[in-house]
């Protein structure tokens, strides 16, 4: 079978010290500026998906963005929404964006990761207890680019920062995943 070139897919994600993600298809906090941050990056994106995520998020489809639901059900749908089968038919609706963002949940994130050619982490500096978790972010594939300073949410006392993470300049990654 025929691989369409990877496209242009970046991760992005708020996760806990622990890396936990989630836990019963919430999210673990309310940082405002990290929500401000997210609506910025991938407004005029397509954004990917897995279902739960969607049927998690407050307000469906996220406004000003191609919403893709990656799913096995076949009942699913949804006004606003493409529905793709295998990473492959994600491959195919988004090969001629100059970004897309992956944006969960934790199995969506683990299959995706291979492709991803750069990761957008807000870490929120503490352990959470979670059932959904964020994959390692392997230093041999990926390198950090840019922190922000550490920054306080007066709202939650939670202390975030950003860290923008892109693959080594010596990696290229294979359709199938592999780094050569």
């Amino acid at each position: 079978m025929h691989q369409p070139s990877t496209p242009n897919l970046s991760i992005i994600v708020a996760a806990a010290s622990n890396r936990a993600i989630g836990r019963d298809n919430q999210l673990l906090w309310h940082i405002g500026d990290d929500l401000r941050r997210f609506k910025s990056l991938t407004s005029g994106h397509p954004v990917i998906m897995g279902r739960r995520t969607f049927e998690s998020l407050p307000k469906r489809p996220l406004p000003k963005r191609r919403n893709i639901v990656l799913t096995h059900r076949t009942d699913f749908s949804h006004d606003g929404v493409e529905v793709a089968r295998s990473i492959h038919d994600v491959f195919q609706l988004v090969r001629f964006e100059d970004e897309s963002f992956v944006i969960g949940g934790a199995d969506i994130y683990q299959q995706f990761l291979p492709f991803a050619q750069k990761l957008y982490v807000t870490w929120v500096h503490r352990d959470f207890e979670g059932d959904v978790f964020f994959p390692v972010i392997d230093p041999s594939r990926f390198r950090m680019v840019q922190q922000s300073e550490l920054f306080l949410d007066s709202e939650s006392g939670l202390y975030y920062s950003y860290a923008d993470y892109v693959l080594h300049s010596a990696s290229a990654i294979a359709s199938d995943g592999r780094i050569y």
